[in-house]
């Protein structure tokens, strides 16, 4: 384990097998985030939140007097209908320099030819197919510029966004900061997990430094610009349209368990006063426009709300699972759940496959083979995963449609069927992710023409023994003496 000393190497929290070897058996003072994050936050989630940059700004008791505080603009964000219960009602109310309505209109920008916003089967541009695919990680771009806007990639996805149900899976592939330019995306929710170089991300609630195995969500209809302090990066996004991401039930399990409410952080407000150009570029039904305005987007002085965006470091998830025999449902890998209109299955889950112990005795352990209602799309974050083939890099996609059977091929069946291992550590230095959805996907033309594609070779099971027909002789004869005693049996 490595010693808290040498925790400023930020590929040392890769190594560790969770957070809590960092706090070396009650070593006093503990810390939250890793040592490179320059930011401070707030903890929890779902919260209503309160900062503020210069103390004494935000008044109290009401939340738009006729005059705020250093000539502040009162503005409120409203995510959700006026009338949601309580418990669901999301908004901010932010004290900035200038509000967001000045800006100086809006112009169209040219169609992103590698995103997709329609999934709709009746859309050419994209792909209906039962076959097990993958990609092999996405090329990075070099030589032109390349930012977070421009190299989003979408991959799969299902729905579409001005019907408000569906989602989208996207990689990004930048080399460049995001300058004077901003980003908003009015289509939905977006959990963004980079695999390659940490993202420092300025919101305009505050800073968030998130790194490969974090991740930040960022709502709908909030500005943010990507810079790349590591440089070139790439990653994974899901967007989701029409639903928020949340904590999912404990359940049997309890209070705790899980991703734990106190470990999701949230920025503190930080503003930028600036007479400047700047762009803010829009992404509203899939289409991108922008805007031009001569301030920073991000001159908000303080705030207070629940609607705020947060990440999460994924070395605090709490794995738990059976103890006895057999594996749970991978539901109980699930950090983020968004609900759909089906009150029985979610729009989308966020999995994760991380460092822990498997001690379930007298159980196979891969995968089973299994066929479930699910859409599965995977991927590698850092380290290796044993439910795949070793084509499956950081960095990589696996896709896996509803109903289509899949699991391992033979040697691994063999090799676990043999020999009983004893109870160990698996996933170690490594993080999976699965983005799973109860919806059908279709395939981005992007990614079905791309020459990262491949397919799941469907040789690989040919292998697979009838161990049954090994056994004739012994089952004749069973059916042969349970005919005799007049027991009806099934040849």
């Amino acid at each position: 384990m490595p010693s808290t000393s040498d925790l400023s190497d930020p590929q040392e929290y890769q190594k560790i097998f969770h957070w809590a070897e960092t706090q070396k058996d009650g070593t006093i003072p503990s810390f939250n985030t890793r040592r490179n994050d320059p930011y401070e936050y707030q903890a929890g989630f779902g919260n209503s939140f309160v900062s503020e940059a210069v103390p004494g700004t935000i008044p109290q008791g009401q939340n738009s007097p006729r005059n705020v505080r250093f000539g502040l603009y009162a503005e409120q964000i409203t995510a959700s209908a006026f009338i949601a219960p309580r418990h669901c009602n999301k908004k901010a109310w932010l004290y900035r320099a200038r509000p967001a309505v000045a800006h100086q209109g809006f112009t169209n920008l040219p169609d992103n030819k590698d995103t997709e916003a329609n999934f709709l089967p009746m859309n050419p541009r994209v792909h209906v197919s039962p076959t097990q695919l993958a990609w092999f990680p996405f090329d990075i771009p070099s030589g032109e510029q390349v930012d977070f806007v421009d190299g989003l990639k979408t991959v799969a996805g299902s729905g579409e966004p001005t019907l408000r149900e569906g989602l989208a899976t996207h990689v990004y592939t930048a080399n460049a900061n995001m300058t004077k330019k901003a980003f908003v995306n009015s289509d939905g929710e977006m959990v963004i997990l980079p695999q390659q170089g940490a993202l420092d991300i300025q919101t305009e609630f505050g800073p968030l430094f998130v790194q490969p195995g974090e991740l930040v969500v960022i709502q709908r209809g909030i500005r943010f610009r990507v810079e790349l302090p590591d440089g070139p990066s790439r990653g994974y996004i899901l967007e989701i349209w029409g639903s928020q991401f949340e904590l999912p039930e404990l359940g049997p399990l309890g209070a705790n368990g899980l991703a734990n409410a106190r470990d999701f952080l949230v920025p503190t407000a930080k503003y930028e006063i600036a007479q400047e150009p700047w762009e803010i570029v829009y992404k509203l039904g899939g289409k991108f426009f922008k805007s031009t305005q001569n301030h920073s987007p991000f001159d908000v002085v303080a705030w207070h709300g629940n609607y705020v965006p947060y990440k999460y470091d994924l070395t605090k998830f709490v794995n738990v699972g059976s103890i006895s025999v057999d594996h749970i449902d991978p539901s109980i890998f699930c950090v983020l759940t968004a609900k759909s209109r089906d009150l029985t299955a979610p729009l989308a889950d966020v999995l994760i496959f991380s460092p822990r112990w498997d001690v379930a005795s007298h159980t196979y352990r891969p995968p089973y083979y299994h066929r479930n209602a699910a859409s599965e799309l995977m991927g590698l974050l850092y380290g290796d995963y044993g439910g795949r083939s070793d084509a499956f890099q950081p960095g990589s996609v696996s896709f896996e449609c509803g109903m289509v059977p899949h699991g391992v091929a033979y040697e691994e069946f063999q090799s676990a069927t043999a020999t009983a291992p004893p109870a160990m550590q698996i996933s170690q230095a490594s993080m999976a992710f699965m983005f799973e959805s109860s919806r059908p996907f279709t395939i981005t033309d992007y990614a079905w023409t791309s020459e990262k594609r491949h397919e799941h070779e469907p040789k690989m099971w040919d292998d697979l023994v009838d161990h049954f027909s090994e056994h004739t002789a012994e089952v004749e004869a069973l059916l042969a003496a349970a005919a005799a005693r007049g027991v009806k049996g099934r040849v």
